[in-house]
């Protein structure tokens, strides 16, 4: 902890806990609310902290909004910071997506969710599509002339990493690496580039401890590979899980994963939450813990080994150069994941007009909080349902 630090170690973890259990939108809204709360508003943490933070998130593999939370919470309280803030963040959501399993398990299916789902998926693209509009301009500039010419090679960057991400419907690391450099070498050239490195009955009923220990290893093993080797956000583990759980494992059925796909958009917290409601459909609680440690470990590991050199090599003109690279591209992978998600959600009249609702209330309306814009955006999709 250092001596300038304006927040406890309680409060901290108290804020995640309420994000993790109220917080959606996915990857996108979620950084875009750290941003909002620890920078503007409590101004725990610096601007420049979040920046590094978010590009050693985008870097490291697993789920970007849970890598975030886990730096911001290293930045003054370290190692227990970082495993409390993580844990916070992702405890609560964990908790719903497995009584969401026990559910789906006890009534053989969801059909009422995805009535919900109707009108929630529309107002989620209205969340993330408004917060990643801010984390751009906070980032790299106003969409107007003057901020195009002056950054225009970030806007570039911005550009390509959106199309990118469109067209693959995935985030390539090695595209923020090479923007990060580019930028480096244009803006602040390095004097030295030799060293850059980041050294009961009822409970049985339902499923909740049925499980077979040769399945349980499967799933350690899986979820360890999907936590270590997919970069980016929420979406870019999908096709991933998909390959796994459905295709070479069979241990779910298309229209299960789907389920759960659904079940991580409409509960609060990190989108990869998913993993615990599949574990737990595959052998009840605990291949959901299992499911959901082996996807967050690797991520927290590769956030807190290199954090403490990052922050300090992060002082350096050409680092920060590389930075400001990285970040223009990470930000237009997320409005190009944003277009994505948008394009299996919205899918008639009534669901545009929803997200265009959500998006004009909460860029007009400032007191307006998210999880409102969903409580509605779920009762007019249950109502819409009935209607059509």
């Amino acid at each position: 902890m250092t001596d300038n630090t304006t927040y406890s170690l309680r409060q901290l973890v108290v804020y995640f806990l309420k994000l993790g259990s109220t917080g959606f939108g996915g990857p996108v809204a979620l950084v875009g609310y750290m941003h909002k709360d620890l920078v503007e508003a409590k101004k725990w943490i610096s601007d420049e902290e979040y920046k590094q933070g978010l590009a050693l998130a985008q870097l490291a593999p697993g789920p970007l909004a849970a890598q975030l939370a886990i730096y911001l919470g290293f930045v003054h309280y370290r190692i227990v910071g970082a495993t409390l803030a993580g844990v916070a963040f992702i405890i609560p959501s964990f908790i719903m997506v497995v009584l969401l399993g026990m559910a789906y398990k006890l009534y053989g299916g969801i059909t009422w969710m995805q009535a919900v789902f109707y009108g929630v998926g529309a107002a989620v693209i209205g969340i993330i599509a408004n917060s990643s509009y801010k984390l751009t301009v906070k980032s790299i500039g106003k969409f107007n002339l003057l901020s195009f010419k002056k950054n225009w090679l970030l806007w570039l960057f911005f550009v390509v990493a959106a199309a990118v991400t469109f067209f693959t419907k995935k985030e390539e690391v090695l595209l923020f690496i090479a923007a990060g450099l580019i930028y480096m070498f244009v803006k602040a050239p390095p004097k030295w580039t030799s060293q850059f490195a980041t050294n009961g009955f009822v409970l049985l009923q339902i499923g909740f401890w049925e499980y077979n220990s040769s399945v349980l290893t499967k799933i350690a093993i899986f979820f360890t590979e999907a936590g270590a080797f997919v970069f980016g956000s929420g979406l870019a583990i999908v096709p991933f899980l998909h390959a796994g759980v459905v295709t070479e494992n069979h241990w779910l059925t298309e229209q299960q994963f789907v389920d759960a796909v659904a079940v991580a958009m409409i509960t609060p917290g990190p989108v990869v939450i998913t993993v615990g409601f599949i574990g737990y459909l595959i052998a009840g609680f605990p291949g959901a813990g299992i499911a959901a440690l082996a996807t967050f470990l690797p991520c927290y590991l590769f956030t807190v080994i290199p954090a403490p050199y990052f922050k300090k090599i992060a002082k350096n003109n050409s680092i920060k150069a590389f930075v400001e690279g990285i970040t223009a591209a990470v930000v237009g992978a997320l409005v190009g994941a944003v277009i994505v998600i948008a394009r299996s959600s919205i899918a008639d009249i009534p669901t545009a007009l929803i997200a265009i609702a959500t998006v004009v209330a909460l860029l007009s309306i400032k007191r307006i909080q998210e999880p409102y814009t969903i409580l509605i955006a779920a009762i007019l999709g249950v109502i819409l349902k009935l209607i059509i």
